[in-house]
């Protein structure tokens, strides 16, 4: 017999019906119903355990927001469930820990009822707007820094500023509320894998709000606290499986849950005005610096995992855990990561890096989270920027060694001409593929710098004389030897190359 979320012993214990919006979350996904609203759980869960003279924390819950047609679906499974939903830890070797998770208490969906949305925003008792909405979601361009003032998105917003469709058009227009009100501005919270998300978030509200009212983006520059946060949680698709994997276990009916490997990692910049859970309670390290840390988690984990997809997909490999275990992309993976990555961090207080990088490599070769080279290799055009290139600008003004990341560049512009090394197609899903494949195919066709001319997602590497020659070397040597072998000659290669 099925039973209902709400009926399940695994349920939240604190009294859901107590709670009220503290917090507005844009963008409810996967990652997000992990992490961040999985950490709010826990507190919520603890304190009604410890039964604190402080409360509960309910008045922290959270409200989602979607914006995107898409959205609707997340809007429907929530609503039939009560906003519930289960998230499933899934440990190597098959043990599942199911918890169910209700700290989301409400969501709107955004088209629907755009000024419902907007009176939430500027309502005193809402004191920070959180986003995950993709690395490729800021409509910043990754080789300036600057805001898109010319997509349609931000000038729709800008001459309409009252009727909002994107991310930043909301928090602009409900941000001019409250100070017409009289009302404290929320903190905006970044929740995005992005170098500087706090200030990323800042450059696009500022700039937003700065194309109808410059006024009211210098108040909101002055006013408005945009902390970073590096967050840290592999959560790939949920699939019909674990649908059903969940109902055949243990008898729970749930439209969508979550899949999440066990580790969990959020360090956040300890800037609130407005007030914020206390996160510290539940693990969350409230720093007042996140550089180092969000340095660490670009540049070792997601430019692993890119590393990973790239060669992978190469190779015909499907799963993420397939290639961390394939010895020649491990030891290139490897090798990358102490000959190039490492070179560029700074002192992370509190880590051991051997051991993080050791890790990563247990987390990668977790079988049961079997999560796809395809999701990882996806927005690639916003990932590698992010995560790859700027390892790859330090080192060539620091004179240091660059043939292993740019070699990883090639092996992504090799799969973006759409074909693995058994002639079966690699299926390309980004945001940039109407312009990058076209680049690809004349790359194919003998022009070997095409696919990196592309000044939207190089920048400046694309006119740097030693990257282009050392990617013509890579890209060459690919074709000619394959991607097995060039990766073994890549990972046993001199440490200065």
């Amino acid at each position: 017999m099925n039973a209902s979320l709400t009926e399940s012993q695994l349920a939240p214990d604190y009294d859901r019906s107590a709670m009220t919006t503290g917090i507005v979350h844009i963008g409810v996904g996967g990652f997000h119903r992990a992490h961040q609203a999985a950490y709010l759980d826990r507190l919520m869960r603890r304190r009604s355990q410890a039964a604190t003279p402080e409360g509960g924390c309910l008045d922290w819950g959270i409200c989602g927001v979607g914006l995107l047609p898409g959205d609707a679906w997340m809007r429907d499974a929530l609503e039939s469930q009560d906003h519930l939903y289960t998230l499933l830890l899934k440990h190597p070797g098959g043990l599942r820990d199911p918890a169910v998770i209700g700290s989301i208490h409400d969501y709107l969906f955004a088209p629907d009822d755009p000024e419902t949305v907007l009176a939430l925003m500027s309502a005193p008792t809402t004191r920070i707007v959180s986003l995950t909405v993709t690395e490729g979601g800021y409509n910043v361009d990754d080789a300036t820094g600057e805001f898109r003032t010319s997509s349609p998105g931000a000038i729709h917003d800008a001459e309409h500023p009252g009727e909002p469709t994107t991310a930043f058009g909301y928090i602009v227009e409900a941000l001019r509320r409250r100070r017409e009100a009289g009302t404290e501005p929320f903190t905006v919270m970044s929740c995005d894998n992005l170098p500087g998300n706090g200030t990323v978030a800042r450059t696009a509200v500022v700039s937003q709000a700065a194309m109808s009212d410059p006024e009211l983006a210098d108040w909101i520059d002055a006013n408005v606290a945009f902390p970073s946060c590096m967050v840290d949680r592999i959560t790939p698709q949920t699939t019909s499986s674990d649908i059903a994997d969940l109902q055949r276990r243990l008898g729970i009916q749930d439209a969508w849950p979550v899949v999440c490997e066990p580790f969990t990692q959020w360090v956040l910049e300890d800037d609130f005005p407005a007030g914020r859970p206390p996160w510290e309670e539940v693990g969350v390290q409230m720093v007042d610096d996140v550089v180092p840390y969000e340095l660490m988690k670009l540049r070792l984990l997601n430019a692993s995992h890119q590393g990973l997809a790239h060669w992978g997909r190469l190779l015909g490999i499907e799963y993420a855990h397939e290639a961390a275990a394939d010895p020649d992309i491990a030891a290139w993976v490897r090798a990358y990561l102490e000959r190039e990555a490492r070179a560029t961090l700074r002192s992370v207080p509190g880590i051991d890096l051997d051991d993080y990088v050791d890790t990563l490599f247990r987390r990668f070769t977790n079988e049961a989270i079997a999560d796809t080279l395809f999701r990882l290799a996806q927005d690639a055009s916003s990932r590698m920027p992010k995560f790859v290139l700027g390892t790859v600008r330090d080192n060539l003004t620091a004179g240091g060694p660059i043939h292993l990341g740019t070699a990883m560049v090639a092996a992504w512009a090799l799969g973006e001409e759409g074909v693995d090394e058994r002639c079966e197609e690699i299926v390309i899903d980004d945001p940039l593929a109407d312009e990058l494949l076209p680049l690809a195919a004349a790359q194919r066709a003998g022009h070997d710098t095409a696919f990196i001319s592309h000044e939207g997602v190089f920048g400046d590497l694309a006119t740097d004389e030693r990257f282009r020659r050392t990617f013509v070397e890579e890209l060459g040597a690919l074709r000619r030897e394959g991607a097995r072998a060039r990766l073994r000659a890549l990972a046993g290669g001199s440490r200065q190359a």
